[in-house]
């Protein structure tokens, strides 16, 4: 039963601690203070040199993600605006037509099958397939 005693004595020398050697020898610690607060701090180069790899993966997700998909969405935005009488589309249910009106900035009405004729709002159309030709504005000379 020699295991009673040994575990009362570690018990009693864990209870009255022992201060570092560093707080021995140095004796600047103030009373109370940990330790670690005498940890070095970073020097301005290593903080450079950590912080200097994320800025070069944001900069990389920029150039290969963001700047893309920017120049696609504005790219689509200029076709919708773009839409005119006889361009084929397609629609965001699926459905093929070719215009036939454009009634507002918001609107166009498009002919889906031999005169069935919807209204559909611009932010629907997905896609622009076939451009159409261009509306003549000058009228028709008249037939002598």
């Amino acid at each position: 039963m020699k295991l009673v005693p040994d575990a009362m004595a570690q018990t009693q020398q864990s209870a009255t601690p022992a201060q570092p050697p560093a707080a021995q020898s140095a004796g600047t610690l103030a009373p109370g203070a940990a330790p670690d607060a005498m940890a070095p701090q970073p020097s301005l180069p290593d903080l450079f040199a950590q912080l200097v790899p994320i800025f070069v993966v944001m900069g990389i997700v920029y150039i290969l993600v963001i700047r893309p998909r920017a120049r696609r969405e504005k790219e689509q935005l200029a076709q919708l605006r773009n839409v005119r009488r006889g361009d084929t589309l397609v629609t965001s249910g699926g459905l093929v037509g070719k215009v036939t009106k454009s009634i507002d900035d918001d609107e166009v009405e498009i002919e889906i099958a031999p005169n069935v004729r919807v209204r559909l709002l611009r932010s629907a159309i997905t896609e622009v397939r076939a451009k159409g030709e261009p509306v003549k504005d000058t009228p028709a000379a008249p037939k002598a």
